[in-house]
């Protein structure tokens, strides 16, 4: 109301002040001007929420609606129906979701969130085709600054602020509504119930279409946004209230060192390496055309599986699980356990961890640990490390320095050093090979990868293979350096694989049922010095032709290790050491089904077989 229309009376004639109320706190003048504010009338929280959520099935979900119009087997006009009804329910699951969760001064915050982790989601699975779950959200907690710089790019930023800016620009400007009472209260919970009844009568009436999709098309239950991280979230915090017995299981308590140790002159060194991101089909010594393993192609003494399979698709599950036990199906178990690096500590030999990526995830915390980052000299820290990020050929810097700080008791016993590679970590391969290693151009050098064309994708991949190899390769050269008397042991094994732009699928960390076999299918390679082979009873040219083609597994890894090391202890099943079938023969016994049904969970036994042709197909 204008100020002055209140002397002024319906006849237009000026009325008598005395008639009005004198100005006062009751009646502040700014009442006057909010009446003549630019703000928009207050409206009721379950509408905003309304809004939002039709702005956040639709818009929110274009990655959603891209993996729909590219899936096989689906007409037109199954696409559209389909994408009506998943529309239709996710907008129904949001606005239930929104009214759940927006009360009273947290009602604007809770939805810009909602909008901006959406719209982060959004962008990553359009960018990279991944998808959302509890692993995923893991990745991203334990994501250090290097690999998060690696992810952004212009792109980004464009694309989230293209979802997220347009509602939370007309959120901030909505007015809150000042009801009091349970009026409102109940209201909202009657929205929700009305978006949960909505939502009950779309998915019955789409329930053929949509449940053909979810079990055709599983990706797809991953992709709806923001409800796939929602739930990831809700599942990730019921596993810490599931895993709330923080007690860390010891493991072979009984572990001790075998006959072999007895009397030894010369100190045995492992070296286990844990690869990153390693593409079984882009290694040469798997059969890949393309000369990305020169150093290890032209060895005859080494162990290629070429049909060994990773426990998981990303880091932070895989490298847990490789040094447990309990191997895959440590992921269901409720308690904290000890690990491989404890038992062969335990057992006396000396451990070293050194570190080239984001961290051993828990798995090295009672063993000894270097760091390429932090612990190179400036020499070589200025000739392999660039923007605070280190080649993997800083890992072999120093370690004979590193070996001889060791304890001298466990050192005089044994060695086991375990280097945690960058390996082949993605989105910025060309940052993982130097200019010695750039076989392979031109090489695509932005992390948008879809940026780039596939040939220059693969190029800068395959160029870190080639820096992997030269790795691998100076590694077993040190160790055949020690000498004819001194027995060392090289095994390379990769956490997991990685998507190339297969089925416009990047990167890694898929959910293991729908994570294609790239992801999964991982290089190992071993390699014994005559002296280990004479030490251990067991020859080359049998362990080739043992895991050549036998399908294998990281479940293997533990027993194998404590099989090459020689530690006695109940845990070991011979069943799932690789070595076991070799020691004191010249060659494997007639079957080695024993390791594909041991090693393989049901659900990796369940793939096809991979052959050298497929790999090659894969690369």
């Amino acid at each position: 109301m204008n100020f002055f229309a209140r002397f002024i009376t319906p006849t237009g004639k000026a009325a008598d002040t005395a008639a009005f109320p004198p100005h006062s706190a009751a009646l502040p003048f700014s009442a006057d001007l909010a009446t003549t504010s630019s703000s928009p009338p207050a409206r009721p929280v379950w509408l905003w929420s309304l809004v939002v959520s039709l702005w956040l099935a639709s818009v929110g979900n274009l990655a959603l609606w891209k993996a729909l119009s590219q899936a096989d087997g689906l007409s037109s006009a199954q696409q559209w129906v389909l994408g009506l009804s998943l529309g239709l329910a996710i907008a129904c699951a949001c606005w239930a979701l929104l009214n759940l969760l927006s009360w009273g001064r947290a009602a604007k915050p809770v939805m810009i969130a909602l909008c901006w982790i959406a719209a982060f989601a959004a962008c990553f699975m359009l960018n990279y085709g991944i998808a959302i779950d509890a692993s995923m959200l893991v990745n991203v907690l334990q994501t250090d600054v290097k690999e998060a710089a690696d992810l952004l790019h212009w792109s980004l930023v464009v694309t989230v602020g293209a979802i997220a800016i347009p509602p939370t620009w007309w959120i901030w400007r909505q007015t809150l509504p000042h009801r009091k009472g349970w009026r409102p209260v109940l209201q909202q919970l009657g929205m929700v119930l009305l978006a949960v009844l909505a939502m009950a009568v779309v998915v019955v009436a789409g329930f053929r279409p949509i449940s053909s999709a979810m079990r055709n098309h599983t990706n797809l239950r991953y992709m709806m946004n923001p409800l796939s991280t929602v739930y990831a979230a809700g599942n990730l915090v019921a596993q810490q209230i599931h895993h709330r017995d923080t007690t860390l299981y010891p493991i072979g308590e009984d572990a001790k060192l075998g006959a072999s140790y007895a009397g030894q002159t010369s100190f045995p060194i492992y070296a286990l390496v844990v690869g990153e991101t390693g593409r079984a089909g882009n290694f040469a010594t798997n059969g890949y055309e393309r000369p990305t393993t020169p150093l290890l192609s032209a060895r005859q003494d080494l162990a290629i599986a070429t049909n060994a399979w990773s426990c998981g698709t990303s880091t932070a599950v895989s490298v847990p699980c490789m040094f447990s036990h309990l191997g895959r199906s440590s992921q269901d178990s409720n308690k904290s356990y000890e690990n491989l690096l404890d038992v062969l500590q335990r057992a006396g030999l000396a451990v070293l961890w050194v570190e080239n990526q984001s961290g051993c995830k828990g798995v090295c915390a009672r063993v000894h640990n270097a760091n390429t980052e932090t612990d190179l000299p400036a020499a070589a820290r200025k000739a392999l490390c660039q923007d605070g990020e280190c080649v993997d050929m800083a890992l072999l810097e120093g370690l004979d320095e590193r070996i001889n700080a060791l304890p001298a008791e466990q050192r005089a016993k044994g060695v086991v050093v375990v280097l945690h590679q960058m390996g082949s970590h993605g989105p910025a391969y060309f940052k993982r090979s130097l200019g010695q290693d750039k076989r392979f151009s031109p090489e695509c050098n932005n992390v948008n990868l879809q940026s780039c064309d596939r040939a220059s994708l693969i190029n800068a991949y395959d160029n870190s293979v080639v820096a992997t190899d030269r790795m691998l390769g100076s590694l077993i050269d040190w160790l055949a350096s020690k000498g004819q008397r001194q027995p060392t042991a090289m095994m390379y094994v990769a956490d997991h694989g990685e998507s190339l732009g297969e089925n416009n699928i990047y990167l890694h960390g898929l959910p293991y049922s729908v994570a294609p076999d790239v992801q999964k299918h991982v290089p190992w390679i071993t390699w014994l010095s005559p002296a280990m082979q004479q030490r251990m009873g067991i020859s080359t040219s049998c362990l080739q032709q043992a895991v050549g083609t036998a399908r294998i597994s990281h479940d293997n890894l533990f027993h194998s290790m404590l099989g090459l090391t020689d530690v006695q202890t109940a845990l070991h099943q011979p069943d799932l050491d690789i070595f076991a079938s070799c020691k004191g023969r010249s060659a494997p016994p007639a079957t080695l089904a024993h390791l594909a049904s041991a090693s393989a969970p049901a659900t990796v036994a369940a793939q096809p077989p991979t052959t050298v042709a497929a790999a090659r197909k894969r690369g």
